[in-house]
């Protein structure tokens, strides 16, 4: 089976837009429909991650739930783990152990970067994890779609 892994990055504080939920459930529909399965990986790290992995669950609930999963990509294990296995599809910690507590973050998002064919995007300012996540894909050749060049100003 071929696998389409897709990692979505963003700002830690984000407003709320719906025409950036719009162009998100566009997106995971599409790849839904045209992938044999997908991986869609996310953090829980601010106000995006939480649009991405609402979006997600939308799709599933609408279309076809057997070609594709929501995976939390967290940067080290937290509290409340049973909470976030009853959410997602699966959870992956791929640094866990191997990076200070201080570089997990950013140790996971390479992580997410190098195991993927697509980067989607929601970043407006040169700073912070997300800008940093999006050049180092970019570095590497994964293909970005940033929604935040296409957007009004949405960090807060």
């Amino acid at each position: 089976m071929e696998i389409c892994r897709v990692s979505f990055f963003g700002h830690r504080r984000l407003l709320f837009d719906e025409e950036l939920d719009r162009r998100i459930q566009e997106m995971v529909k599409e790849l839904i429909r045209t992938k044999e399965f997908v991986e869609f990986y996310v953090g829980r790290n601010g106000d995006f991650d939480v649009i991405v992995a609402s979006a997600i669950k939308r799709a599933q609930k609408i279309g076809d739930r057997s070609n594709n999963a929501l995976i939390l990509t967290l940067p080290y294990p937290v509290r409340d783990l049973e909470y976030y296995e009853a959410y997602y599809d699966e959870i992956v910690i791929p640094t866990e152990g191997t990076a200070h507590f201080k570089a997990a973050i950013t140790k996971r998002n390479e992580w997410m970067v190098e195991n993927s064919e697509l980067v989607i995007a929601c970043v407006q300012k040169e700073s912070g994890g997300a800008y940093r996540a999006l050049r180092y894909a970019e570095k590497r050749g994964v293909p970005v779609v940033n929604l935040g060049e296409e957007l009004p100003m949405l960090t807060l």
